[in-house]
Order: structure tokens, then sequence, then C-alpha cells
């Protein structure tokens, strides 16, 4: 348990980010679970859950929620996903 009152402060401030961090993940996992199913299952919609994802990797990379090279890895990895399912068509 913190002693001082700025240590008090950081305490919360860490509790805080942690939740915000957390809900932003949790987003972004499902939403990447969902563009995977969707190409699985050669949906309709594909093209627009993939870039919804895309544009939730981006978001977290902007607010710090996740390093730059890990949203590139992971884009890189769906895009890939998502021309092999074009290609085969």
């Amino acid at each position: 348990m913190p002693n001082r009152k700025s240590a008090k402060k950081e305490l919360r401030k860490r509790v805080t980010n942690t939740a915000y961090n957390k809900k932003i993940k949790d987003n972004v996992k499902g939403l990447i679970k969902k563009s995977l199913k969707a190409i699985d299952a050669k949906d309709k919609e594909v093209k627009e859950t993939v870039a919804k994802t895309l544009k939730a990797l981006d978001k977290a990379a902007q607010k710090g929620v996740m390093k730059k090279n890990t949203r590139n890895r992971r884009k890189s990895r769906l895009a890939k996903k998502l021309n092999k399912l074009s290609a085969e068509k």
C-alpha cells in the first residue's frame, strides 16, 4: 500500500489506465477473432469487418495501448489472409 500522497495518486491512475487499456485490447482481440471467422466462412461482409478491425488496431497503437510493430504485424497477417481469400475466388 502506498504511503505518500503522490504514490496514492499514481496507484489510482494506474488502476484507471489499466482498465482503459484492457477495454481497448479486448475490443481489438474480439474484432480480430470476428474477422478471422468471417474470412474462414467466406462471409459477404468480410471486407467491412476487416476494415473495422484495421481501424481499431490503428487507434490502439495511436493511443499507446499497443506498440506500432505489434499493430503492423497483426494488420499484415489479416491482410495476407484476406488477400488469399480474394485470390481463391
